[in-house]
C-alpha cells in the first residue's frame, strides 16, 4: 500500500515538471467525499498538438482504502499536415481501481478518428468535436466514441467554462443503490469546470462530473467538486 502511495506521488512529481496545470479537488458525491488530483498538459506545434492527463483518487469513502483508489491516464494526438479546422486524433486510455477487496485494471483502450476545431481569433471561445472509432481490450474490437470538448473565457480571462462530454459504447455491468446487478450497453460522462482565474497562475472552482452508467454505477448521477488549480 505505502509502495503504490509513494509510486503515484513521485509520478504526480514528474509530471508536473512539464504539465501546463496541477489540479486538487474534493468530491462530494455520495459514498465518494475523497481528493483527486489531476495533471493536465496541452501543447500545440507545428503538426498538431498533444494533450495528457493523469488521475488520482485517495480515500475514496466507498473502496474503504488508504491512499490511492483509482490510477487513470489519458494521452491524445492531433495531427495535420494542412490548413483548415479538420485534424486526425490517436488516444489511449488505461488505468486501476482497488478497492479493501479486490484490484483490477481499467481496461486500455485504443481510439482512433477525426476531429474538428472552430474559434475565434483570441482563442476566448473554443469548439472541439471528435468522431473516433474505439478498441476496448478483451471488450470491444470495434466500438465507438463521441466527444465535444469547449473552452470558454470571459471578463478578460478572469472566468473560465470549459469542459469535456463523452459519449461511448461499451458492454457494462452497473449496479443500483440497492446492490442489484443489471447490463448497460452505452456510457456517458461530462465534466463541466468553472474558474475563477485569480492571477495567470491560481484559480479557483468547480467541477461536475454528470454520468450515466458510468463506474459501474446504474443510471443517471451528479458528483460536484469544490477545486484549486495551479498553471505553469
Amino acid at each position: 500500500m505505502k509502495k503504490l502511495f509513494l509510486v503515484a506521488l513521485l509520478t504526480i512529481a514528474f509530471f508536473t515538471v512539464k504539465a501546463q496545470n496541477f489540479q486538487t479537488h474534493y468530491d462530494f458525491g455520495e459514498d465518494r467525499q475523497m481528493i483527486t488530483t489531476t495533471v493536465e498538459m496541452f501543447k500545440p506545434d507545428e503538426y498538431g498538438s498533444t494533450f495528457f492527463f493523469v488521475d488520482f483518487d485517495y480515500g475514496q469513502k466507498s473502496a474503504d482504502v488508504d491512499g490511492v483508489s483509482l490510477a487513470y491516464f489519458e494521452i491524445a494526438r492531433h495531427l495535420k499536415f494542412w490548413e483548415g479546422p479538420f485534424e486526425l486524433h490517436a488516444e489511449y486510455n488505461g488505468g486501476m481501481f482497488r478497492t479493501s477487496n479486490f484490484a483490477a485494471p481499467i481496461n486500455n483502450a485504443y481510439l482512433f478518428g477525426g476531429a474538428y476545431t472552430i474559434n475565434n481569433e483570441d482563442f476566448t471561445r473554443v469548439f472541439t468535436i471528435e468522431a473516433l472509432y474505439k478498441y476496448i481490450d478483451k471488450k470491444h474490437d470495434a466500438s465507438f466514441q463521441i466527444t465535444a470538448i469547449w473552452g470558454l473565457h470571459f471578463m478578460d480571462r478572469k472566468v473560465s467554462f470549459m469542459g469535456f462530454a463523452d459519449f461511448w459504447r461499451e458492454d457494462n455491468v452497473v449496479f443500483d443503490d440497492h446492490g442489484n446487478a443489471s447490463e448497460a450497453d452505452y456510457v456517458f460522462l461530462a465534466e463541466p469546470q468553472l474558474w475563477y482565474n485569480f492571477n495567470k497562475h491560481l484559480s479557483a472552482g468547480s467541477e461536475i462530473e454528470i454520468s450515466s452508467n458510468f463506474g459501474a454505477n446504474k443510471g443517471f448521477m451528479v458528483n460536484p467538486t469544490l477545486a484549486l488549480k495551479w498553471n505553469f
